[in-house]
């Protein structure tokens, strides 16, 4: 039977290390390449930084579809609402996606494989936006997640190497496969601008990570060319103060899906063949495995955004300040390290990781005793990486709450800046 069939891009925002789009190009004759806008994930609580970012990475996915004679549709609304009209409309036979781990995705999808099911629709997901399959590694630690990460790394050892990442479709791969699209269409489900969906680009400054997977794709050949750098990088090394990053800045593009993990490890693992090189935890490996590492407790663990019902967070009796908390986020606390972190955040949507370390644990243990459900709430909104699984983590590692407990070691807001910035360049 040949197939019509939509692929529901979500995170994967890219061709390359896509099983899902191979599998939607398989026994197809017409393929309807998909982006949903959903309110509850696409709404006014995401920062403008973010929301560039993500609509930089539609237009390029559309470029990049248009090369194999394809184009994205994007629509507005909820996932369930728009499948059904869609399935009508199309004829649609198959639906194929990216599997995510995410709650609310889990919900979403269960609820759209039901109303596909419903409409003789058959459903196909892939695991791509993480090294290994999550619930395999939980299965193999006996059911539950690792609660260490050298837990993880065990498991990790045992299940071997992350599966290869595949190409991306090419040419040749679709020659059989159209995307019709009438003249109506093409301005239907075009990608919109900022403007149109009403939002704010006052704040916008220059853009310093353009999103997309060929700007992913170029960051990654630049980074893996300094083949010295990538061997000795250590993370607690690097410098928080990033007029010009130590760090690789690809995470927002892991997050977004632009590039994908498996081709990040596979890429670094050619760069390490037969030389001497720094290992996890502070590698670039052992970040990618850091990632791993939250993504399955967020699986495993009940509650994991919260405080309340999550089995392995310490129940800490936090303050209720919104004025702390608004100075806090509005870059108002009067230290000069700690306002210009959070400066750079709204203004860049980004920040070093030992920043971040800086800004939360002043939030929270260290100074305003603030929980850190609140700033895991900012970080969401503001961060171009910021990420369920990751975000959650770290708040609950900083704030001595899981993971971590020795909550006596604290950044000083003004000690720390002095060390790593002694000029004052960065608060300038």
């Amino acid at each position: 039977m040949a197939h019509i069939c939509i692929h529901w891009f979500r995170k994967g925002l890219r061709l390359h290390d896509n099983p899902a789009l191979v599998a939607a190009l398989r026994d197809s004759k017409e393929l309807y390449p998909v982006f949903i806008l959903d309110p509850y994930l696409h709404n006014s609580h995401v920062g403008i930084n973010r929301w560039r970012f993500l609509i930089g990475a539609l237009e390029d996915l559309d470029r990049s579809l248009r090369r194999l004679n394809s184009r994205l549709f994007v629509l507005k609304g909820k996932p369930e609402d728009v499948f059904p009209k869609l399935f009508t409309k199309w004829k649609v036979t198959k639906l194929t996606y990216e599997y995510d781990t995410e709650p609310y995705s889990l919900r979403r999808d269960k609820a759209v494989a039901a109303l596909a099911r419903e409409h003789r629709v058959s459903v196909i997901y892939q695991i791509s936006h993480t090294l290994y399959d999550i619930d395999r590694i939980i299965e193999e630690n006996g059911g539950k997640p690792p609660l260490t990460y050298n837990r993880l790394r065990e498991l990790a050892r045992k299940l071997g190497p992350p599966k290869k990442p595949i190409p991306a479709p090419t040419l040749e791969d679709m020659k059989d496969v159209t995307t019709p699209c009438s003249e109506k269409d093409q301005k239907k489900y075009g990608i919109p601008t900022l403007e149109e969906l009403s939002l704010d680009t006052t704040s916008l400054g220059e853009e310093l990570f353009p999103g997309g997977e060929q700007e992913a794709l170029r960051r990654l050949d630049e980074h893996m060319k300094r083949t010295g750098w990538v061997c000795s990088f250590e993370k607690p090394l690097t410098s928080p103060n990033s007029l010009s990053p130590s760090t690789t800045v690809l995470s927002p593009y892991v997050t977004f899906g632009c590039l994908s993990a498996r081709t990040f490890w596979w890429r670094l693992a050619d760069v390490y063949q037969g030389k001497k090189h720094s290992d996890p935890p502070v590698s670039l490996h052992g970040q990618l495995l850091w990632r791993e590492f939250f993504y399955t407790a967020s699986v495993g663990i009940p509650n994991f955004n919260k405080m309340e019902g999550n089995p392995v967070c310490t129940q800490v009796d936090w303050d209720t300040n919104p004025e702390y908390l608004a100075a806090w986020r509005e870059a108002r606390t009067g230290f000069p390290f700690i306002d210009a972190i959070m400066t750079q955040l709204r203004t860049e949507g980004w920040m070093h990781h030992l920043a971040r370390h800086a800004v939360a644990c002043f939030l929270t243990r260290g100074d305003l005793w603030i929980s850190w459900e609140e700033g895991q709430k900012v970080f969401e909104a503001l961060l171009l990486d910021g990420d369920w699984a990751l975000n959650a983590g770290n708040w609950q590692w900083l704030s001595a709450s899981t993971f971590f407990h020795q909550f006596f070691r604290v950044y000083s807001p003004v000690a720390f800046g002095k060390k790593t910035d002694k000029n004052g360049d960065y608060i300038k």
